[in-house]
């Protein structure tokens, strides 16, 4: 399975970016979704989840400004970014989460797309 994440870049404090990731593996194979980060210096941090059925969950801290969805059809996650800090700049991962239909689970990371926040 691969995920090609995008999306990333350079933007201003208070701006906003979408990130976006597709997974290769068949959609209904592809359980939950989830973005994590990690800046320089920093373990990689976990983000926001979201399930086949469209459940979310957040880390507390991204909750008012981060909004994770996922197209089905598309089998792509998407991570909408707001009201963005240069605390939030660093290397943006996709995951995934596969179930086949013998129970098989499997775990993906992307490649990973750098968000930089300028002041």
């Amino acid at each position: 399975v691969q995920l090609q994440a995008s999306g990333g870049g350079l933007v201003q404090a208070g701006g906003s970016l979408r990130l976006s990731c597709a997974a290769s593996s068949r959609s209904y194979d592809t359980a939950t979704m989830a973005w994590y980060r990690q800046a320089p210096g920093n373990k990689r941090e976990w983000l926001a989840s979201v399930t086949f059925g469209g459940d979310t969950s957040y880390a507390d801290s991204m909750k008012d400004r981060f909004t994770i969805s996922r197209d089905n059809d598309k089998n792509t996650v998407y991570l909408q970014m707001s009201h963005l800090k240069p605390e939030d700049t660093a290397v943006y991962y996709c995951w995934v989460q596969t179930v086949n239909l013998g129970g098989t689970v499997d775990t993906y990371w992307g490649q990973g797309t750098l968000v930089t926040v300028s002041s």
